[in-house]
């Protein structure tokens, strides 16, 4: 028989089976689709060549240029809020209102014996867990030096709250206060080795003069529902700063509970948490709470159980009643589940100057200074400085800010009316043309207001070329300059309607694309479904309780648009779609990013790599495989931890709660030099970070991945729908094939990639049994029994083959650094080979 051209249409089509999907592809993974054939996507490289990083999940970039030519990218975290600039990233966050100026205290720091756990005492602090303090002090506490930006861990109450005293600045500290500190070796009874870290060796208070400055309240890095980060007080129990460890286990009616120590815990009565478990005690020795009394099995929030050795125990504020609290990483009774959602920014600029404002707070203002990088001020504060009487009259809060470009109005969208402090989510208000601090209405400005109908809050607004698109949970508006009286004319384009996330718009070429709960849309003068044909691979496992994180966003020298989702049970962006807008394909792949932008400012588009450190929760032996963290929702379901000098690899994660990480393998290797750490154990509140520092990366530059200082690999493939011959009727048989393609663009002095044919006896079959029994296969290396791998590089002219079956799909897959390909039309020799 002729040879015969492996030519299938171009993009991925899965809304039918493999079979019935034939003459198509089927799976991918890193590749495009250009000029109808399928390559390998182009890597992405470190905005920030010196690993220059930032704190939180970054959800907002913004790209401007000021009067002196500074090429500005605002980069919004649910911690804080930085301007990139030269590869740096400088934190201008706006500061607590309520606390301008710093607030002086007198030697505020308390410190607890062999912890790293600071207590700080502010009266009427108002600050919550996740934000940042920054300290500016005297003296020491304890041997402690507390100077420089601390991220506040718990609040005990309204005058207390708790820091983590980091051992990255240890020597410093000390050095700077003249002070000596201990290395203090630390081992469990359980571990077979120990490690070093710096504990407190003093627990004492002190600190001498003390000026603390608060950031504006942190925001989730993720929806919760009253647990977990930012979702208030910890499960709706309220700890002290101090905690220990049993030092034997317990049943449920023990009544003297032996820990290592009781120190910093209240005397001679108080009450712990085990758990799940709330206990009270009535005396205590030196390592043992005495006089306890338990809870019922039955019939309470914090059921009476035994307790194994190791186990945290802490200080429980009573604050919370006993009755209505829960333990750590429990999920909150029905009744008390209130949802939370995460920080969102959204930012314009207005001019030169940066608006900027987390949904649902206020609105901040920055006037670039690339000298000092002030922080932000809100708007009000910006224009009371420029001596406006009205500046009271500007929002309280608001759910989207926009500066529009042309009609230079300062927007917001969901605020507080003028004259009133109750807050419409259905309400748009701007300021007077020309002017961000003037918002109050008169026969001689235009500044105005209008509540739209249709719907029950805004989600989303998006500047377009002669319009502002407005989403409400209902359906899309229009938004048109008029002038002077009417200023704005509002008009609803379509009901019934939806919109997954604030961040799911992408607009190129005048036509504005977004994905809905359900389907994609698209907009080009009318409102139209888009066609999808992932439509079931996408909206069939997508985590609908986090579609807030989902963003999108433009590749317009491929004509892409992408959106980043959470896949069904992932609480972080793990996966990508994207639509060719001029070849009308779509395709798909992996991925964790947070916020992407495709700025004509910067040379290639930008994508964000985040997670938010965070903290061990309880002291962990070296052979653990289950660590339990403060805070792990932004962690991905797999990958590199460190803690202290150790590297540890995990592949689960709680979906629950996000604080446990599964399955850990330690003493792993340093991905960056291949070199094995040792396991050891770690206290509790030794910092834990993810490998790949958080930053924003450019795409499409190189071939790698290169978010770290080794570069790695990144494994691209694609495969079809199966084929046959004669609808299967004969088995084939693949004798060779002659492959087809261009490695354009590699850096690599041998680029290859791996060709297969797997067959298959039928739909039903697994790929790799052709026949019964399996046609053993000879040749190439990376060839195996059951996969059909073949080696191609670029001057291969023939591979020959041994492949049986009644169907069969071709795949292509590359897994080498320097590595860029795209594939033509490869050609194979197949011929009937009986019908069993």
């Amino acid at each position: 028989m002729p040879l015969q051209k492996l030519q299938f249409r171009p993009g991925i089509n899965r809304e039918s089976t493999t079979y019935a999907n034939e003459g198509g592809w089927f799976e991918c993974d890193k590749i495009r689709f250009r000029s109808g054939q399928p390559e390998k996507i182009g890597g992405w490289t470190n905005v920030s060549s010196s690993g220059n990083t930032y704190v939180g999940v970054s959800k907002d970039l913004h790209n401007w240029i000021t009067l002196s030519y500074a090429n500005l990218n605002g980069v919004g975290t649910n911690q804080k809020y930085y301007i990139e600039n030269g590869e740096k990233y400088y934190d201008i966050t706006p500061q607590n209102i309520f606390r301008t100026g710093g607030t002086a205290l007198t030697n505020p720091f308390s410190t607890t014996q062999g912890s790293k756990l600071i207590t700080v005492t502010d009266a009427g602090h108002s600050a919550s867990v996740g934000t940042w303090v920054t300290f500016t002090s005297t003296a020491t506490a304890g041997g402690v030096y507390i100077n420089g930006d601390y991220e506040i861990i718990t609040v005990i109450d309204g005058n207390t709250y708790t820091i983590i005293y980091s051992d990255v600045a240890s020597t410093t500290e000390f050095a700077a206060a003249g002070a000596s500190f201990s290395q203090v070796p630390f081992s469990t009874t359980t571990s077979n080795t120990s490690s070093t870290t710096y504990l407190i060796t003093t627990q004492a208070a002190g600190g001498g003069t003390v000026t603390a400055h608060y950031d504006i309240a942190a925001g989730n890095a993720a929806y919760t529902t009253s647990n977990g980060w930012g979702a208030g007080t910890w499960n709706g129990v309220i700890f002290g700063a101090a905690s220990s460890t049993l030092s034997s286990a317990i049943t449920a009616t023990d009544t003297v509970i032996p820990v290592v120590s009781t120190t910093g815990f209240p005397t001679p009565t108080g009450t712990i948490v085990i758990e799940a478990e709330i206990i009270t005690y009535t005396g205590t020795t030196g390592v043992s709470f005495t006089g306890c009394v338990r809870p019922s099995l039955t019939g309470t929030a914090s059921p009476r159980t035994s307790h194994a050795t190791g186990i945290t125990v802490r200080q429980y504020s009573v604050q919370t009643p006993v009755a209505s609290a829960y333990g750590w990483g429990d999920a909150a009774p029905t009744a008390n589940s209130i949802g939370t959602q995460l920080r969102i920014w959204s930012s314009d600029n207005f001019g030169e100057d940066l608006i900027y404002a987390p949904r649902g707070g206020e609105i901040y203002y920055w006037s670039p200074d690339t000298s000092t990088y002030p922080r932000g001020i809100t708007l009000k504060k910006a224009a009371q400085n420029a001596s406006y009487a009205n500046y009271a009259d500007i929002p309280d809060s608001t759910l989207t800010v926009i500066a529009s470009d042309v009609q230079r109005f300062v927007i917001a969208f969901g605020a507080t009316p003028y004259g009133s402090i109750t807050f419409d989510p259905m309400l748009v208000r701007w300021s007077d043309q020309e002017d961000a601090f003037e918002w109050t209405p008169s026969s001689i400005n235009q500044a105005g207001e209008y509540v739209l109908a249709g719907g029950s809050t805004i989600v989303a607004a998006s500047t377009e070329k002669q319009e502002i698109l407005i989403w409400t949970d209902a359906a899309l508006f229009s938004m048109q300059y008029l002038g002077p009286p009417y200023v704005w004319g509002f008009n609803q384009l379509m009901s019934n309607i939806s919109i997954i996330s604030p961040n799911a718009i992408a607009s190129v070429n005048n036509q504005t694309f977004w994905m809905g709960t359900d389907k994609f849309y698209i907009y080009n003068g009318r409102v139209n479904t888009l066609p999808c044909t992932l439509w079931q691979y996408v909206f069939n496992n997508i985590n609908q309780h986090q579609a807030y994180q989902i963003v999108s966003g433009t590749n317009e020298r491929y004509n892409e648009v992408w959106w980043m989702y959470p896949s069904y049970g992932s609480p972080i962006n793990d996966r990508y779609v994207i639509y060719n807008h001029v070849e009308n394909t779509w395709y798909y792949g992996n991925i964790n990013r947070t916020a992407w932008l495709d700025s004509p400012l910067r040379s290639y588009p930008m994508g964000a790599f985040s997670v938010q450190n965070t903290y061990l929760d309880q002291t962990i032996n070296s052979f653990q495989t289950d660590i339990t963290v403060i805070n792990g929702y932004s962690y991905p379901a797999s990958g590199t931890l460190k803690i202290d000098s150790e590297y540890i690899t995990y592949t689960g994660h709680t979906q629950a709660d996000g604080n446990t990480i599964k399955n850990c393998v330690r003493g792993a290797a340093n991905p960056q030099t291949n070199v094995i750490t040792a396991s050891a154990p770690h206290v509790q509140y030794s910092a834990v970070t993810y490998n790949t520092p958080n930053q924003v990366m450019y795409h499409e530059n190189g071939t790698d991945d290169n978010s770290l200082s080794v570069p790695q690999a990144i494994e691209a493939y694609v495969q079809s729908s199966d084929f046959d011959i004669g609808d299967g009727l004969n088995f084939g048989f693949v004798w060779r094939m002659l492959p087809d393609l261009t490695f354009d663009g590699s850096t690599t002095q041998k680029p290859s990639v791996i060709l297969s044919v797997r067959p298959r006896q039928d739909s039903g079959s697994p790929y790799g049994i052709g026949s019964s029994p399996t046609v053993v296969v000879s040749g190439n290396d990376y060839q195996s029994q059951f996969n059909h791998n073949y080696v191609v590089q670029l001057f291969t002219g023939q591979v020959y083959t041994r492949i049986r079956g009644r169907q069969m799909a071709f795949k292509i897959i590359s897994t080498d650094l320097g590595v860029a390909w795209q594939l033509g039309a490869t050609r194979i020799d197949i011929r009937p080979d009986g019908k069993r």
